[in-house]
């Protein structure tokens, strides 16, 4: 059976930069970066950036680069020191004792720290033409993100949250104009953030409706605009937008985890303050599998390099 001193589970920024900062450290982690397993949902190797096209908010490109062409930068620093980096999703985990036993396939490894990073997976549509457009930058998933490159078009956005009403707000600094489609009457959204909505006179809020589908071509012109199918009616009108982005919330890659390890109530994993380290000694959670505030990039890849950090001095004492 294969020891290892760290198996990192999950990609994209918060485990290849913990691969990269514990293999520096003599540690020789193997990381589990998804993909291949018959079980669901599949993590993506390179997490959500593999889907994010035009990358303009991380550090150290000026000019911008592409999710997948980043995160294979991330994966070929962390191979330089060494991980071994394996193209397969983790089935099963049992984290009852130290070592702790890893399972993907027929493969077991037992590990004496973990480092989870499975991420958090947007939660779409679910209707062909989105995923037609995700690719090529039409449709996303984050306003913070992407929403600098839809500059003087008029956009949809769709959702009835808090985190709807802030992206929604957050794109007017970028679009001409900004509709906010909601399936119900009412808002889960708080008061005070739904009243920001309503007084900001670059956005239309449309009610009781859907979005049936979303028109364009790729790779041009691109979105052109969405379908919108009124619930109480049945009725559907064509709205012009240059983009659309979903709101509907995240759901956290935790499904491994379920019983093992204290989750809040959406799902995310629990840390203690300030770090990431889990409530079983030599098990750390880092990323979006344990962010549901930020989700960007940039604070992954910090608490990547916390984890691997908090793992190498537990296992030196």
């Amino acid at each position: 059976m294969e020891h290892a001193k760290i198996v990192i589970i999950g990609s994209g920024p918060a485990g290849y930069t913990a691969a990269i900062y514990a293999a520096r450290a003599n540690l020789e982690p193997v990381l589990y970066e998804g993909g291949g397993a018959l079980i669901e949902p599949l993590t993506l190797p390179g997490g959500q950036l593999m889907i994010t096209t035009e990358v303009e908010n991380y550090p150290g490109f000026p000019e911008g680069i592409q999710g997948p062409e980043l995160m294979d930068l991330f994966k070929r620093q962390a191979v330089r020191f060494g991980t071994q980096v394996r193209t397969a999703d983790v089935t099963a985990v049992d984290l009852s004792a130290r070592p702790f036993k890893v399972t993907s396939g027929d493969e077991v490894v037992m590990a004496e720290a973990v480092i989870i990073a499975t991420g958090a997976s947007a939660k779409w549509l679910n209707i062909p033409s989105e995923k037609k457009f995700q690719q090529v930058g039409g449709v996303s998933a984050c306003a913070t993100c992407d929403g600098a490159l839809f500059r003087n078009k008029e956009l949809v956005i769709v959702g009835g949250g808090d985190t709807a009403m802030e992206e929604a707000t957050f794109l007017t600094r970028f679009a001409t104009k900004v509709t906010l489609v909601h399936r119900r009457e009412e808002f889960r959204a708080s008061r005070i953030m739904l009243e920001r909505v309503k007084r900001n006179p670059k956005i239309t809020i449309i009610t009781s409706a859907v979005v049936d589908e979303i028109l364009g071509d790729v790779p041009r012109p691109g979105v052109v605009g969405v379908r919108l199918k009124d619930l109480r009616t049945g009725a559907t009108t064509e709205l012009p937008a240059g983009g659309v982005f979903v709101a509907i919330g995240h759901e956290p890659n935790t499904q491994l985890f379920k019983g093992q390890l204290p989750m809040n109530p959406a799902g995310y994993l629990v840390t203690r303050p300030g770090m990431t380290a889990t409530e079983i000694p030599g098990v750390f959670a880092c990323g979006d599998v344990a962010d549901h505030v930020y989700r960007q990039a940039i604070t992954a890849a910090g608490t990547g390099c916390m984890a691997a950090i908090e793992a190498e001095r537990f296992l030196a004492h």
